[in-house]
């Protein structure tokens, strides 16, 4: 039964994948900004601007997601330095809070995997990202940097999705016409589902993925690589 942390799971991806882990028998660890969490897990409130309850981890983890993200849409010219600020905390630098304080657990697993959450538009160049491109970009530097830094013993890799029907991106899928027209933007012709993103989070971090490192793995509908002519 290994032992995995999910930071953000109360909600979302984080709570779908939560969900799916339990049901394959892992044992988790969880943090939310919620004290309380659904289902049965060893549970921790945490806000990513804090520092990590190391304590209230195993001595050994097998398998880290951090999940926490921001949706900051706007013009880069009504885009102001808190905001820059308040993605990159929560975004890059709450990852780095949350890994440095479970690296020690990880190290003592025979062999770990850790997985991180980019974005399309870190890669892609969307209008009105700056600010989410930006906190993202550096989750896929802090990735390829880490997963050469911890090798062999530990894994690191992340997805990177597009648009996907949580309640993060609620804001943007309000009405159907909002849905049909996020959902024309994709090559596949749909928005993502959270089980969409925790079927590659699982792959990730599973034996079948032994030999993958340093990968940024886009889930995004082909809206990053894809392009269609009418």
């Amino acid at each position: 039964m290994p032992n995995t942390l999910i930071v953000g799971a109360g909600s979302g991806v984080g709570l779908s994948l939560a969900e799916s882990l339990i049901a394959d028998g892992h044992e988790l660890w969880t943090t939310s900004r919620s004290p309380q969490h659904p289902l049965q897990t060893h549970h921790q409130c945490w806000e990513a601007e804090t520092e990590f309850p190391a304590d209230t981890l195993p001595d050994t983890l097998a398998c880290m997601v951090y999940c926490p993200g921001t949706l900051s849409l706007q013009p880069f010219s009504r885009t102001d330095l808190t905001t820059f600020v308040e993605d990159m905390e929560i975004n890059l630098f709450g990852a780095v809070r949350a890994l440095q304080a479970a690296l020690p657990a990880l190290q003592r697993s025979e062999q770990a995997s850790v997985v991180l959450f980019s974005s399309v538009a870190a890669t892609a160049g969307m209008p009105m990202h700056a600010s989410i491109a930006a906190a993202k970009g550096g989750i896929e530097g802090i990735t390829r940097a880490l997963a050469a830094e911890l090798a062999p013993g530990i894994r690191v890799n992340a997805v990177a999705p597009s648009l996907t029907d949580t309640p993060l991106a609620s804001s943007l899928l309000r009405s159907d016409r909002q849905r049909e027209n996020a959902a024309a933007r994709h090559p596949l012709g749909r928005i993502g589902q959270p089980h969409n993103i925790v079927s590659a989070v699982k792959f990730l971090l599973s034996v079948d993925a032994a030999w993958i490192t340093g990968q940024i793995l886009a889930v995004d509908g082909g809206i990053g690589a894809v392009r269609r002519f009418a």
